[in-house]
């Protein structure tokens, strides 16, 4: 039996439509940074309505972007969160596969802070002298001291997270480059060295602070959040004279801070149920406010005019145009 073309793309809609209307709970990929302030959401979200509470997974921020614009369909994650802005191949990426609305959703900020074990040796360090001690273009010291006489006389050892990671390319661009003019050496190009000083521990920041409390010599590279819900393991590190608090993320005067973003695939709203829901809670001022229950968890929140214009891109499903890099 023959069927014409507007039969078989009717009937390949309606099959994606059903198996897409199989799966009743919102599946959320992305940032290590951003997970726990999406799982508290979701955990929130599961508790006080009808829906299932999303699953949420920690997969990076490069490699959730990777696995959001894969396509549309129940096979291929909802949102996905990220610790940087989508980057415009990776939007050009998502149209090429059929992703095509997208939202994007700025919840608030973060600092990347340099940290060790409570009873490790105290650093204040300077964003020249991080380019120096990792760069893969410098003089690759092994010692903290070989890098500046005021340092520790303690080996060099950084865990930190690998390229998947929006917390790495935020890093690379805050610290490795706009550090590198004061540091002396060759800044086109600029890498981390891969000589074993520096460590890539995974997306994961929770084993990050466990081998930092096992090892409180070595400094380890993460978001703030997790340096606030353990600061009773460790201490942060100042970085160009200033320390990494929520009151200078927050005041901008923390020079490696960033904004938190999330990704809403609209062709999956009112398919797969709460998307909208969820993401209505996570820009709700309970949520995501001065004194929402996120800021509890280390969330720098956003201004009143950016949390209203957040606020009012979720409600109204505003699509990213692909003019947000000009």
């Amino acid at each position: 039996m023959k069927f014409s073309s507007l039969t078989v793309a009717a009937v390949a809609v309606t099959l994606a439509a059903g198996a897409a209307q199989a799966r009743d709970q919102i599946r959320i990929v992305g940032s290590s940074t951003v997970f726990p302030f999406s799982t508290a959401v979701a955990e929130q979200f599961g508790k006080t309505t009808d829906f299932k509470t999303p699953v949420v997974e920690s997969t990076g921020s490069g490699g959730g972007l990777k696995l959001f614009c894969a396509g549309v369909g129940v096979e291929h994650p909802d949102i996905t969160n990220a610790s940087r802005r989508m980057k415009k191949t990776e939007f050009e990426t998502c149209n090429g596969n059929g992703v095509t609305d997208i939202v994007e959703s700025m919840i608030g900020y973060d600092g990347i802070v340099v940290a060790n074990a409570t009873g490790g040796p105290e650093f204040a360090l300077t964003r020249e002298q991080l380019v120096i001690a990792l760069a893969e273009q410098g003089p690759k010291p092994m010692m903290w001291n070989e890098v500046d006489p005021s340092l520790p006389a303690t080996k060099i050892e950084v865990l930190g997270p690998p390229p998947s990671s929006g917390t790495r390319d935020a890093f690379e661009e805050l610290v490795m480059e706009e550090g590198c003019e004061g540091a002396n050496i060759e800044c086109d190009g600029i890498s981390i060295r891969e000589d074993g000083v520096y460590v890539e521990a995974g997306e994961n920041d929770n084993l990050i602070v466990s081998k930092l409390t096992a090892n409180p010599n070595a400094l380890g590279i993460f978001g703030f959040s997790f340096l606030d819900q353990n600061a009773d393991k460790l201490k942060g590190a100042t970085v160009d004279g200033v320390e990494p608090t929520f009151e200078n993320i927050a005041a901008g005067d923390y020079p490696v801070s960033r904004s938190l973003y999330y990704y809403i695939k609209v062709a999956h709203v009112g398919v797969v149920p709460g998307i909208a829901e969820y993401a209505g809670e996570f820009a709700s001022d309970a949520a995501a406010g001065e004194e929402g229950y996120l800021v509890d968890k280390g969330l720098i929140p956003l201004t009143e005019d950016l949390f209203d214009a957040n606020a009012d891109a979720i409600a109204n499903l505003t699509v990213m145009t692909g003019n947000e890099w000009d």
